[in-house]
């Protein structure tokens, strides 16, 4: 069973061909959900450390200059 671990952002890349963008007033609305609840959801990475699910996230923690993040 996979585990949540809280990595050092800088280690995780985004998916260079991710399909969804998301608009920077979406990423201030995630920003504010952090802020307000913490995280609901950890990013999903693959085994090198690249974004399979969570580009949102990632987006909102680098802007709030968060140093680590959840990852499963």
């Amino acid at each position: 069973m996979a585990e949540i671990n809280m990595i050092e952002i800088s280690k995780v890349k985004p998916y260079k061909d991710n399909p969804k963008m998301h608009t920077s007033t979406q990423v201030r609305k995630i920003q504010a959900s952090i802020e307000a609840y913490g995280w609901d959801q950890p990013i999903v990475v693959d085994e090198e450390m690249v974004i399979i699910k969570g580009h949102g996230r990632y987006m909102a923690a680098q802007n709030l200059g968060l140093t680590e993040i959840p990852v499963l």
